[in-house]
């Protein structure tokens, strides 16, 4: 009675379309032996339909609470659902070993399923975050039987946006860690941990060496952080069967992704789309204002997830949502293949003939007095600050794994510190729209050879309020940068991609730094071991925006015919 409730009131308030049956059978628990024997404990939703084609959601996080309602939405609408937990968790055996069996344990869960007197040879594919690398750990050899691909939050690899910009997602990968270990213990004794605001979560997020961390957050030591922190170069063996996207262009089945623009795996994400592109393949793409957890995202991937399953696996007519019904709910489907939220005052949804839309790479320069602007630069003297590891410079908002501690946030707290720097434009007569990817090209001179570079891109309001839209890092050292004859390094930075409307009236801030910690592993300036370094020293470095060293951020700008808002149409 309680499930036939929820989906009915989950139904109404997601306005999904009514479901074809409402007789679900479930069976809990079944084993799946797979190659070497371990069994993994599997759920099956199972509709009172003749033929239905299946959906297969493989997950570490357990086949309960939300799970379960996923489950019984997607039988409902036409589907056998089966919901497996990973390896080493919620009963299954084995050890988690992220992404070390995710491709094996795949394909033996698939020659299961083909085994079974109701599959019917058509099967497609559902999650978010890690349930959503298992997509694609298996998408390549899935074969002619994959027919549809829901990829929310996540990508075909992960280990780019472990060591982005070469330095490493302290904060994701630890509390990623921490939430793990704590499925294993007692539900109270979880809550009690939550309420005190984990402290031994922040404790290990101050803590050195990074090697200890572990053991400071959860009591014990997590052998995949241990590995992570060893394997941290690019051209690390441990990576080369974790990563998935070098068979990509293999992949038939239709994609759709849904994304925020403060996701943490967004850059990957969109990677993975160009990549499908590139091989004549035609994805859809949502990207809206959301964080890594935020309930947006999850009912936008929801609602347009199993639209696409029952298009592709169903043969059901394509679901625009609009066209005569009022205005679209946020993310919804609309016809084109791109659809992306505009963010900033007088913003909103847009409809996009592909990712990124054509644009005009405008460099805004760094000017002297920490003035921003599109004009050349002019001869000055360099900006000064000094970095010191042991009072690193915090990170405000952005993409992290917690969606509570994500997004925009006013950043005049951290823009206050004598260890950031900031350069502002005017205020704008006339809007600027930005939308596509970001990068910056900063020249420095540094006391030290072994540095980070932060770089932020923020809205500031009328009222001086700094929000911010944007950001990456760089891990310098003097192999990948070396300086030239006058000590001045060029750092070139890959900020996160946006679609972002700057209204007149308000002005443009970059924001420079030496850090953002703890999302990122603080540098400790000595080029010690990532997971060993304790010693930390401080230093000066000078920000040149000269003609000979002209800092800027190249910003995307769309022109006015653009595309107008999809709701305006």
């Amino acid at each position: 009675m309680l499930d036939r409730l929820a989906t009915r009131l989950a139904t109404a308030v997601l306005r999904l379309p009514p479901p074809r049956t409402r007789r679900v059978t479930l069976t809990r628990g079944v084993p799946v032996r797979v190659r070497d024997g371990v069994s993994l404990r599997t759920d099956h939703y199972a509709p009172d339909l003749p033929g239905a084609p299946t959906v297969l959601i493989r997950t570490p996080y357990g086949r309960g609470g939300p799970m379960r309602l996923l489950g019984l939405l997607a039988a409902g609408r036409g589907f056998h659902v089966v919901i497996q937990s990973c390896r080493g968790t919620f009963g299954s055996g084995g050890t988690f070993d992220p992404l070390a069996h995710e491709r094996e344990d795949g394909l033996d869960t698939l020659d299961w399923l083909r085994r079974q007197p109701w599959w019917s040879g058509r099967f497609g594919m559902f999650g978010a975050s890690y349930q959503g690398f298992v997509q694609w750990a298996v998408a390549s050899d899935a074969g002619q039987e994959l027919r549809a691909m829901v990829a929310v939050a996540t990508a075909s690899g992960t280990r780019d946006s472990t060591y982005a910009g070469e330095s490493f997602a302290l904060d994701t990968v630890l509390t990623w860690a921490e939430l793990l270990q704590a499925q294993t213990v007692p539900w109270l004794a979880r809550q009690w941990e939550l309420k005190r605001g984990q402290p031994r979560l922040l404790a290990a997020l101050a803590h050195l060496p990074l090697a200890e961390a572990d053991r400071v957050a959860t009591g014990v030591t997590v052998p995949f952080f241990q590995e992570w922190l060893r394997h941290h170069t690019p051209d690390a063996d441990y990576w080369r069967t974790r990563v998935f996207g070098d068979r990509i262009a293999e992949v038939r089945a239709p994609v759709v992704m849904v994304s925020g623009w403060y996701d943490i795996f967004l850059p990957a994400q969109l990677r993975d789309f160009a990549a499908l592109r590139a091989a004549g393949a035609h994805p859809r793409l949502i990207i809206g204002p959301w964080t890594h957890g935020s309930p947006g995202l999850l009912v936008a991937a929801l609602r347009d997830g199993l639209d696409h399953l029952a298009e592709h696996l169903a043969g059901d007519p394509p679901q625009p949502h609009r066209r005569g019904r009022g205005p679209a709910p946020a993310g919804a489907r609309s016809g084109s293949p791109v659809r992306v939220h505009v963010g900033g005052a007088g913003g909103g949804w847009r409809d996009l003939p592909d990712w990124p839309p054509p644009s005009a790479p405008t460099p805004w320069h760094l000017h002297p007095a920490g003035g921003l602007g599109t004009d050349p630069p002019v001869p000055s003297a360099p900006d000064r600050c000094h970095y010191d590891p042991a009072d690193p410079t915090p990170s405000l908002g952005g993409p992290l794994l917690v969606a509570q501690r994500a997004g925009p946030v006013d950043n005049r707290p951290v823009e206050a510190r004598p260890d950031v720097l900031t350069f502002t434009s005017s205020p704008l007569d006339a809007p600027v729209e930005v939308v596509g990817p970001v990068r910056a090209e900063i020249h420095l001179r540094s006391e030290l050879p072994h540095l980070d570079v932060f770089v932020r891109l923020c809205d500031v309001d009328p009222r001086g309020r700094s929000w911010n839209v944007c950001d990456g890092l760089v891990r310098v050292t003097p192999e990948r940068f070396p300086a030239d004859a006058a000590g001045v390094v060029r750092v070139p930075v890959e900020l996160w991609p946006t679609a972002h409307r700057f209204a007149p009236g308000r002005r443009l801030r970059v924001q420079l730094s030496g850090g953002a910690h703890p999302r990122y592993a603080r540098n400790p300036g000595t080029g010690e071991p990532l997971g060993t370094a304790i010693t930390l020293r401080a230093g000066w470095r000078e920000i040149l925006h000269e003609p000979r060293y002209p800092s800027a951020v190249l910003l995307p700008i769309m022109s006015h015919v653009a595309q107008l808002p999809s709701d305006q149409k």
